[in-house]
């Protein structure tokens, strides 16, 4: 299927590894060109080479630095000729016991995962509005559905985006211009960040890392973690010019581990 991306531009957030990386992988296989941040540059160059030998057709270009900061969003969107996709991604908070939070802590976390994004959506779908194209797709987490205790932070934060974003995605002056926002929620992803939040319940639970994974896929029907390519390719299609009827949706990626009927 041709996704009718080619020639398009993406700004793709904390894309040099994990699910960020597959995302933009697969847009780049659909001749999208591609502005991608993070904060490590050896890693992030490192992506942008094998994006670019993925698909020497297209222009990948890097912003080394911190989203969640003003300087390296006006940076990141100055990299980027226009932005007719947006990918909003950041590195969840750590996990913990939200008795040890303080409200330091909790101002770190909304700014991340639910300002930053709010304030890259703020800045680019007006322009895609006026160009008749735009979508927006977040990268939350599973947990905003089916929380989990150690990631208070992120539960907390990424449910925030996730209500703004149903009110946002459903203004006629996007909708009814080919500007779409929608969030998609991943589940347990072979990713460094399930690897931390593994380790934090095993010292929790006074176990191996081994059993808490074995004990979490054993509540996935698929039986296995989920990579960042197919997670990509789910990415790639919300953005394409088929899903132009889909809005304010949240996608949830986790294997059937959610037990809910909605």
């Amino acid at each position: 299927m041709d996704l009718g991306l080619r020639g398009r531009w993406a700004l793709v957030c904390a894309a040099s590894k994990g699910l960020g990386k597959g995302c933009a992988r697969a847009l780049v296989a659909e001749g999208v060109n591609v502005v991608i941040t993070a904060r490590g540059a050896e890693v992030l160059q490192a992506t942008a080479a094998e994006l670019r030998a993925l698909n020497p057709a297209v222009q990948v270009r890097t912003v080394v630095g911190d989203i969640a900061t003003p300087d390296n969003r006006a940076a990141a969107l100055a990299a980027c000729p226009q932005v007719d996709i947006l990918v909003n991604n950041a590195g969840g908070p750590p996990p913990g016991d939200f008795r040890d939070w303080t409200r330091d802590d909790w101002i770190k976390a909304v700014d991340a995962n639910m300002l930053t994004p709010i304030e890259l959506i703020k800045a680019t779908v007006d322009g895609m509005a006026e160009r008749g194209f735009g979508r927006v797709v977040n990268i939350t987490s599973g947990a905003v559905k089916a929380p989990i205790d150690v990631l208070g932070l992120s539960n907390g934060a990424r449910s925030g985006l996730t209500g703004f974003v149903a009110g946002a995605a459903r203004q006629a002056k996007l909708a009814s211009r080919n500007v779409t926002l929608n969030n998609l929620l991943p589940g347990v992803f072979d990713t460094d960040r399930i690897r931390a939040t593994t380790r934090a319940q095993a010292a929790k639970a006074g176990k191996s890392e081994d059993e808490i994974v074995a004990a979490r896929l054993a509540s996935v029907p698929a039986r296995r973690l989920g990579t960042a390519d197919e997670f990509g390719a789910m990415c790639a299609f919300l953005c394409s010019a088929h899903a132009s009827y889909i809005t304010g949706q949240n996608i949830l990626m986790d294997g059937g581990a959610y037990p809910g009927t909605f």
